[in-house]
């Protein structure tokens, strides 16, 4: 695990990044009734995300997931739903099947350390 915070150890698989991507999620809830929105992403990462909902869906919820900027599909599940202070419902979702490239973009590998910079230093004296 990395460390986040002196106080805090970060407890996830890879990194998030902060992307708007245009999402189109489809399924079928337990009581058989079928669902399609069209909404983005608020942050990703190479396990999952987080969505932006017209509807919360349950915890748990399987649903199918297609990336409109490279038209892959993946099936993910619901892990967990909060209310915004503007009204709006974000889910946060892992990827079930399907979730490799995704988002077209490279994590860096569990428990990796963020890179340093290094400042040249200038000679004194001279």
């Amino acid at each position: 695990m990395a460390l986040l915070h002196f106080r805090r150890v970060e407890r996830r698989r890879t990194a998030r990044a902060s992307l708007c991507m245009n999402l189109l999620i489809y399924g079928e809830t337990g009581a058989g009734e079928k669902f399609r929105y069209w909404t983005k992403s608020v942050s990703v990462s190479a396990h999952g995300g987080v969505l932006l909902l017209e509807a919360a869906l349950s915890v748990g919820q399987a649903f199918q997931v297609v990336n409109e900027y490279n038209g892959k599909k993946a099936k993910g599940k619901i892990v967990a739903v909060r209310s915004t202070r503007e009204g709006q419902v974000q889910a946060s979702f892992e990827f079930a099947e399907g979730g490799e490239k995704f988002w077209s973009m490279s994590f860096p590998a569990a428990g990796a350390r963020p890179l340093r910079r290094f400042v040249a230093r200038v000679a004194e004296g001279n």
